[in-house]
């Protein structure tokens, strides 16, 4: 792999640019770890409230300290990465995260092992949000669903295989090692990214409007995630889920969400959206149902449950390159639709799923649909971030994780109290008809067009493209033909005076009395197709 200069060659020349594909596998790296770390603790709550002498539900802290900000605070970052360097931004995220898993090993009592995570969910949240962004800006168009596949089925079998790794670390080295084990992994993404990565602006601090911004929208996503995990156990815990309304409405209405919404509707994104937050809740409720009944009903143990259910993560991983190969060849769309299709009849095998059945029985129906997601996940993350506005790539990167986070939580909220309703007779199956339904939802909603494709590999008359040399949102290799959003864009000022990039395009004939700098007027989108 080179990383050859632009400017080499014959005088009149532009080279094509060589992907960088050690940053691709940066992104795989710090996308598995970041994944790994929302269910790898799980397994070890019950050694950490023994060690620590504290009850099991302090215990459970240890996991939702790091899962609340991760989730909560995506948008937030997403606006802030818009506007800062991504090379400072991934070096200080994978830094802290890493420094965190130590502290989060050493901690002597509970609190400090809370704030640790608290701290690491935060730096977490970076993460999500960067890793495919600095995929997609690390190759040419052409290979986007190549280097999209990599982040998109590394993260999730990251969560998946979680139980299992934490399992034989725990019963081999103690629960101390379930956070030691991401820092060898973090510090060759650290040494890769420093030498890797183009130097490119430095980081910002909140200004006080976008600290407002944060403090809303973490409060209503941590609202509606505390209503929705509490409520397996206890279904009361939904009448909170109204409470997480205002301040998400105040956001959305004000001028930290009108940029992101208007990012959305540029790219014509939504539909694609609700595809990954339908696929991932139906997994994760299938995940959820299949588990209970397999160990309560079908008398399985915990090894056969798992090597059961691990199918799926085989099947993901085995396709997820496969996936991304077809989507640069065949065009991600047709590839992600095939994908959603495979894993939706998958999950529909499974509806009749019996104490009769043997784990071979299960196994090859979770297979097809792993295939299903792994085909699924880079095609679609290709599509959604190649639409992108160049200005707003993070912004619709955290849009794209909130999906895929809040499916993945609301799929089991969803499973148990549809198990509930249908009381012990038939509450495997309307769990699991759930999840089909879920997953059957996202096949139209993937296959609806939109500005939602990558750019050509050729210029206007096939005149090469531009090249900021940077990696960052914008960044567009040789050859590359500049949308009409890039081009606007680069008539615009880079930043506001609060470190966002303007969201205001160049040709809007000047902004409304009272809207403030850096707003997006409702009735213009933030970038036009």
């Amino acid at each position: 792999m080179s990383d050859r200069g632009f400017g080499s060659g014959p005088s009149g020349h532009v080279p094509e640019p060589a992907d960088r594909w050690l940053l691709v596998a940066v992104a795989g790296m710090l996308s598995f770890v970041a994944m790994l770390d929302m269910n790898i603790v799980n397994i070890a709550l019950a050694a950490i409230s023994d060690s620590l002498d504290v009850s099991a539900a302090t215990a459970q802290w240890a996991v939702l300290a790091y899962q609340l900000p991760v989730v909560a605070l995506l948008l937030p970052v997403g606006r802030w990465l818009d506007g800062v360097g991504q090379r400072s931004a991934l070096l200080v995220a994978a830094g802290g995260f890493t420094v965190c898993s130590a502290l989060a090993a050493a901690a002597p009592w509970a609190a400090w092992l809370i704030a640790a995570r608290l701290a690491q969910g935060a730096f977490g949240a970076v993460l999500f949000v960067l890793m495919p962004v600095l995929a997609i800006g690390s190759v040419r168009p052409e290979a986007r669903g190549r280097a999209m596949s990599v982040p998109a089925t590394l993260g999730p079998l990251g969560a998946v295989t979680g139980p299992a790794v934490g399992g034989l670390l725990l019963d081999h080295l103690g629960w101390r090692a379930v956070f030691l084990v991401k820092i060898p992994v973090c510090l060759l993404a650290l040494a890769v990214a420093w030498r890797a990565m183009p130097k490119d602006g430095r980081l910002r601090a909140l200004d006080g409007r976008s600290l407002v911004d944060t403090v809303l929208v973490a409060a209503g996503v941590t609202v509606l995630l505390v209503s929705l995990t509490l409520s397996y156990d206890a279904p009361a815990w939904l009448l909170l889920v109204p409470a997480a309304v205002p301040p998400l409405w105040w956001w959305l209405r004000g001028p930290g969400g009108r940029p992101v919404t208007g990012a959305l509707r540029a790219s014509g994104a939504y539909p694609a959206h609700g595809a990954v937050l339908g696929l991932a809740a139906g997994f994760a409720a299938m995940h959820y149902v299949a588990a209970l009944h397999l160990q309560r009903d079908s008398g399985f143990t915990a090894t056969a449950t798992g090597l059961t259910l691990l199918a799926f993560p085989l099947g993901m991983g085995v396709a997820g390159p496969v996936g991304g190969r077809l989507a640069d060849r065949y065009g991600a769309r047709p590839v992600a639709v095939a994908g959603a299709c495979l894993t939706a009849a998958g999950l529909l095998l499974l509806v009749p799923l019996g104490d009769g059945w043997s784990p071979l029985d299960i196994a090859w129906r979770l297979a097809l649909a792993g295939v299903g997601m792994g085909l699924n996940g880079g095609p679609t993350q290709a599509l959604v971030m190649g639409s992108a506005p160049p200005e707003r790539t993070a912004t619709v990167a955290s849009t794209l994780q909130l999906s895929r986070s809040l499916g993945f939580t609301v799929g089991p909220a969803l499973a148990t109290a549809a198990w509930g309703l249908a009381g012990p007779g038939g509450g495997v199956t309307a769990g699991l008809a759930l999840a089909a339904v879920a997953a059957c939802a996202a096949v139209p909603l993937i296959a609806v067009g939109g500005r939602t494709e990558t750019a050509p590999a050729t210029g206007p008359s096939g005149a090469p493209g531009t090249d900021t040399g940077t990696g960052g949102p914008g960044h567009r290799h040789a050859g590359t033909r500049a949308h009409p959003a890039d081009r606007a864009s680069a008539a615009r000022p880079a930043d506001t005076p609060s470190g966002h990039p303007a969201d205001e395009p160049d040709d809007q004939p000047g902004s409304r009395p009272g809207d403030e700098p850096g707003e997006t007027p409702d009735a213009a989108p933030a970038a036009r197709p």
